[in-house]
């Protein structure tokens, strides 16, 4: 590992390059110079009036480290700086990235006990890349399962009922497959009916939700059986995939093309506005 110095400068030495400034973001793979803890931002929050990220490792090992100077993104120093806010528009014709209508001067709601599962984190990024806005207008917070083959024990634990609700977002959900019988089965367990959603797209991966054509290709690449299917699918970009770090790195690459709802494919969209449709209907309220 490269090291680098990030104390005062020496005045009497040649004057330092100008780091590269990043706005933090989820997604980004970033190594912490001193430490050497190498990960991906899964969470980033305000504490204390410092801004703060969560790395998350390949071993699933998250650390929390306050952004600034220290920082390598692709062996690259840089400086880690605020997130970029969405650039307001015209009065009467603001729109999030899900194509609502913005809400502005609205302070943060009271998260409800109702949730929204999906399968990872990848899932869940790209979720809140697009819906945020609207989720945090409603209250609704997203929770990685990180797979869903026991699904109905985990939503006895939920224990759902009429004022906690789950939206759950399923991977492959196609008639005959082995995710739809443990949606059959999950949709059994006491207390899901009325108060359980499940929902699903026909894709391996919620990579395939994002339209080829944002990544300037024709089609996702056709996997081979037996082969991983990131590794698959990176492989047949063109993009580096033999370790964990290039998919991650692949993903935040695909992450970062998305802008807006018109990005992704219709069978995600409109399973996504159905959930949240499902757990704000008749506005419960704050729990």
């Amino acid at each position: 590992m490269t090291n680098y110095t990030w104390g005062a400068q020496d005045m009497s030495a040649p004057a330092r390059r100008q780091l590269r400034k990043v706005p933090l973001s989820l997604g980004l793979l970033l190594e912490d110079v001193e430490s050497g803890w190498v990960g991906e931002v899964v969470r980033m929050e305000k504490s204390g009036g410092m801004r703060v990220m969560a790395l998350e490792d390949r071993a699933g090992r998250t650390k929390s480290f306050r952004t600034g100077f220290g920082f390598l993104l692709e062996g690259e120093p840089v400086e880690i700086t605020e997130p970029v806010a969405a650039q307001p528009a015209k009065q009467g014709t603001a729109r999030s990235a899900s194509g609502s209508r913005m809400v502005t001067d609205l302070r943060a709601r009271t998260a409800r006990a109702s949730r929204i599962w999906v399968e990872g984190k990848h899932d869940a990024q790209l979720v809140e890349k697009v819906w945020g806005h609207d989720l945090r207008v409603e209250g609704i917070v997203v929770e990685p399962l990180h797979g869903v083959d026991d699904l109905a024990a985990a939503i006895r634990d939920f224990s759902p009922g009429p004022q906690r609700k789950l939206g759950i977002l399923v991977d492959h959900l196609v008639s005959g497959t082995k995710e739809a019988k443990i949606a059959a089965e999950a949709m059994r367990v006491p207390g899901a009916a009325g108060n359980v959603l499940i929902v699903g797209h026909p894709y391996v991966d919620v990579w395939q939700a994002v339209r080829p054509t944002v990544l300037g290709i024709k089609a996702w690449p056709v996997v081979p059986r037996g082969t991983d299917w990131k590794t698959g699918i990176l492989k047949g970009l063109g993009w580096p995939h033999r370790e964990q770090v290039d998919v991650a790195q692949g993903w935040e690459r695909i992450l970062g093309q998305v802008r807006s709802y018109a990005d992704l494919e219709p069978s995600l969209l409109g399973r996504v506005e159905e959930v949240i449709d499902f757990l704000t209907a008749g506005d419960h309220g704050p729990e």
